[in-house]
Order: C-alpha cells, then sequence, then structure tokens
C-alpha cells in the first residue's frame, strides 16, 4: 500500500493521471485481457458515473469488481438480481426490534463503495428502479428518511445480451442513468492463456488470487480523483462539439428515438475522465470522439428497419460521428 499522502489538488492533473493509471495497473493483474473495458471502468470511477457491462457469463464482472475494491481500498458488495428479488432487498428495510419496542432500519448491500448488480435485467422493473434514486442522488429512502450513501459510489450492472426469455428490459429512464454502455467480449486467445495459467497452476480453485493486487490509494484519494476530474478544461468549441453530437441523435436517419440532454452531459463528464487518464488537464475533440459509443450506443433507439437490417447502434454512431465536422485543434 502506499503512503497516505495529502489528497491531491483538483489543479494537479499529471499527479491525477499518474495515480489513475496505477489503479489501473492493479487491477490488470487480476483483470486479464480487457484493456478497454478496464479503461472504460476507470473513465466512470474517475466521472463518478455508473456503468452497464452487457456481455455473456464467465468474462470476469464480479472479478473486475472485486480487483477494483481492493485496489482503492474500498467496500464493494454484490446482489444476484432475480424475478422474486424485493427492493427492499437491495435498499434495505425497517424491522421491528420487540426488546427496543421501536423499529430499527437494516440497510440493504446498496450500501457500500462498488455495487454489481448482477443480471440487473432478471428482476421486474419494481426491484430494477430500487437503484433509481441511489444511482441519481447518491442516497435511499427507507421508511420516509432519507439515508446517505458511503462516497465513492459506483454501480456496475450486467446483463446477457444472449438469453432474454424471463427478462424485463431496462426502461430508458434507467439506462440513462447509466454514464456508460460496455460491451464485454472474449479475451483474444493469448490472454485466456495466461487467465488460464494464472487460475489453475497449483491450485484447486476457480477464482483468481487478487493477492497481487495491491491497495494503492485512500478513499479520501478516490474522492481527490474525482474532483481532479471534474475540474479539467473544457474549451467553449469542444463543448459545442459534444452538444452537437448528441442533438445529431435526435434527426439521424434510422434513430427513432434520440439521445436527452444527459446525452451531451455524460460525453463532457466522460471525455474530462479520459482527458486525466492522459494526463492532460484540457479536454480535446479526439477525447470527445474516443468515449462517445459507450456514452451514446444505450441512449438511442434505432428505427424497425434497421434492427431488421442487422444494424448496430455503434454502426450508425460511427457513421454519425464521420459527419459531424469537429473543431480544429
Amino acid at each position: 500500500m502506499t503512503d497516505t499522502a495529502t489528497p491531491l489538488s483538483p489543479l494537479h492533473s499529471s499527479a491525477a493521471g499518474a495515480r489513475a493509471n496505477a489503479i489501473r495497473e492493479e487491477v490488470a493483474k487480476a483483470f486479464i485481457g480487457q484493456d478497454e473495458v478496464l479503461d472504460l471502468v476507470m473513465v466512470a470511477l474517475l466521472a463518478g458515473g455508473h456503468v452497464l457491462l452487457e456481455g455473456v457469463p464467465g468474462l470476469g464482472k464480479t472479478l473486475l469488481v472485486r480487483a477494483l475494491s481492493q485496489a482503492l481500498g474500498v467496500s464493494n458488495a454484490r446482489v444476484q438480481f432475480t424475478p422474486d428479488l424485493m427492493p427492499s432487498d437491495i435498499s434495505g428495510h425497517a424491522v421491528f426490534d420487540p426488546k427496543l419496542e421501536r423499529f430499527e432500519v437494516r440497510k440493504g448491500p446498496v450500501f457500500t463503495h462498488l455495487l454489481l448488480a448482477d443480471e440487473i435485467n432478471r428482476a421486474p422493473a419494481k426491484t430494477q428502479s430500487a437503484l433509481l434514486e441511489a444511482m441519481q442522488e447518491q442516497q435511499v429512502t427507507i421508511e420516509g428518511h432519507s439515508f446517505p450513501l458511503p462516497a465513492p459510489f459506483l454501480c456496475l450492472a450486467t446483463q446477457n445480451p444472449l438469453e432474454q426469455e424471463g427478462t424485463y428490459p431496462l426502461p430508458e429512464a434507467q439506462l440513462d442513468r447509466f454514464l456508460l454502455k460496455v460491451v464485454i467480449g472474449y479475451p483474444a486467445l493469448a490472454d485466456e492463456k495466461r487467465m488460464v495459467a494464472a487460475i489453475c497452476e497449483g491450485r484447486m480453485a476457480t477464482e483468481f488470487d487478487l493477492g497481487k493486487v495491491n491497495q494503492v490509494l485512500q478513499r479520501e484519494e478516490v474522492l481527490a480523483l474525482q474532483q481532479a476530474t471534474a475540474a479539467v478544461q473544457v474549451d467553449a468549441a469542444v463543448l459545442d462539439y459534444a452538444v452537437r453530437i448528441a442533438a445529431a441523435t435526435r434527426n439521424w436517419p434510422g434513430i427513432a428515438l434520440g439521445a436527452g440532454p444527459r446525452g451531451s452531459i455524460g460525453l463532457i463528464r466522460a471525455a474530462r475522465a479520459q482527458a486525466v487518464l492522459g494526463g492532460r488537464d484540457f479536454v480535446t475533440p479526439d477525447d470527445v470522439r474516443a468515449i462517445a459509443k459507450p456514452v451514446l450506443r444505450h441512449r438511442i433507439g434505432l428505427a424497425p428497419e434497421l434492427h431488421i437490417e442487422g444494424q448496430s447502434a455503434d454502426a450508425v454512431l460511427h457513421a454519425l460521428l464521420a459527419k459531424v465536422e469537429a473543431p480544429r485543434q
């Protein structure tokens, strides 16, 4: 574990970038072969946003949360969403204590720093909505009383894109609460060999040994990193570029539902984090372009004819980004 340094000033973007990359390097010791996914989760962490992970089971999503939690020195929890899961199973509930003759609040697993909402589309909308207040306002209301969540708070929700029987698609209002939608695929052959060797060598367990993942930051330093990210400069021309990208989705051929203002805000928030990872204290048009697909792919709805043709949201966004003129650097 590193020394307990003074929390970073929001102005020290180069130091912020170095510490963010130190986190990334530690998590990569366990989370092998998914560099792009790890980069995007780091973007969400720095920007104080939430992530929707889409991928088949067994690709290391739980491992990612545990390794990130260990590197940051913060708590984590996992909730397996099922059709019979109740909202109170996530947020908590009040229980009558006969000895004290009063109700006591028992907080649910949402009261953590890193929450893995596994297979979130397995639960009905009533249960899914239990996360809405937590994700948007960083608090939970139980029996009429509001309880703040510990900071930082990051929700990583997963869903399986293949098995749709017995699932409940996330409503647009909840999808919009996720800063990024990250598609996690199979690892490359070389990375999978490293992964198998790391798990199977002299061990019978089926999970990675997280003993090699060192804590590199204190909780206060994570909050300082987020403050440093929020202080990254955004030129008016770059801000205009981000807004024009989001606005273009609202009248683009083949897009039935465009991104709202939260999409524009998400582009700037994520682009700032992208700049910090690059060791800069200013956002470039390339930062906005690089992060546009993860920010917007879950905020647009394709027209039925594009679904019939088998086109994806990423393909449509790729064409859109090629047409929206970027400011000259």
